[in-house]
């Protein structure tokens, strides 16, 4: 038994895909699963049920995949101690980052990182926040920067970045565009573009809905602000965004901040409260470049 067969082996297991597997431990599919075949012969019993689209784990793979992560874990903390001794950090750092956000601050963290680090393997993941945390939770994802309505995700620490009001953006000559302050209950009465439930910017959305007994209509979703303005700018609904998703419309798109919409949108970092040196340093290079960001507004 290799550590690379335990890798891929915990890599296929949380992609649920050998493909997406393959790509995330950068050899061929073929390849992850000739390995995983001859693990599997090891030891005696099938990890996989491959017979559905989705890979799944037999109950010997789940018996089978905490220890995998732990025996993963133990190698890497040989590597972590030496480079604490030596002042040199090795090993690969998963980020990730909700899809559709461009943050700046955190690509300048990423690559200070990477500047101070190049012993270190940087992988960037895209998704929904909802299942970037749980990505965190389950290991496969060090450090994440979601959109969130509350504070930390239960079992998680978290950093807030960012907490802004949302706002209401629409074309010229809209009936809310015409109105000095605009309500909840005012966009209600119009077809919504947003994001997607599982985002941070939908949460507060639906939360701050929910408190007054709304169910506004969504008539299109999509994942990027800039894709959302674009709708919202063709008469296809009301757009509900971040304040500073809408800054960056310019003179597109009338807005209007939701006065009554008490739930703020948050972006903030989370990770594990048990972490080794790459992500303790990620964060420190990560609470400079926001730090640097704001005083430089």
């Amino acid at each position: 038994m290799e550590l690379r067969q335990l890798e891929y082996f915990v890599a296929v297991a949380e992609e649920r895909n050998f493909t997406r597997a393959a790509e995330r431990v950068r050899i061929s599919q073929s390849g992850v699963s000739a390995q995983i075949r001859q693990l599997e012969r090891e030891l005696g019993a099938e990890l996989f049920d491959r017979s559905a689209r989705t890979t799944t784990l037999t109950v010997a793979g789940k018996a089978a995949l905490e220890h995998a992560r732990v025996a993963l874990a133990a190698a890497g903390a040989v590597g972590q101690a030496v480079g604490e001794v030596t002042g040199l950090i090795r090993g690969r750092l998963t980020v990730g980052m909700v899809i559709g956000c461009t943050v700046t601050p955190l690509f300048e963290a990423l690559a200070a990182f990477h500047r101070a680090h190049p012993g270190v393997e940087i992988s960037l993941l895209e998704d929904a926040s909802d299942r970037l945390v749980e990505r965190v939770r389950d290991g496969a994802v060090d450090v994440a920067l979601i959109g969130t309505a509350s504070a930390a995700p239960d079992g998680l620490e978290a950093w807030t970045v960012l907490s802004e009001r949302l706002v209401a953006a629409v074309p010229a000559g809209h009936p809310l565009a015409e109105l000095r302050q605009v309500t909840l209950r005012d966009l209600a009465a119009h077809p919504l573009v947003c994001m997607p439930p599982g985002t941070g910017l939908r949460t507060a959305l639906d939360r701050a809905c929910a408190v007054q007994g709304l169910r506004p209509a969504i008539a299109l979703q999509a994942g990027a602000a800039a894709a959302i303005a674009d709708l919202a700018a063709r008469g296809l609904g009301v757009a509900v965004l971040s304040e500073s998703m809408a800054a960056s419309l310019g003179d597109r798109l009338t807005t209007r901040t939701i006065e009554d919409a008490e739930v703020p949108a948050l972006l903030a970092l989370v990770w594990r409260g048990r972490h080794g040196p790459p992500v303790r340093e990620l964060l420190a290079h990560s609470r400079r470049a926001f730090a640097a960001e704001r005083g430089g507004a």
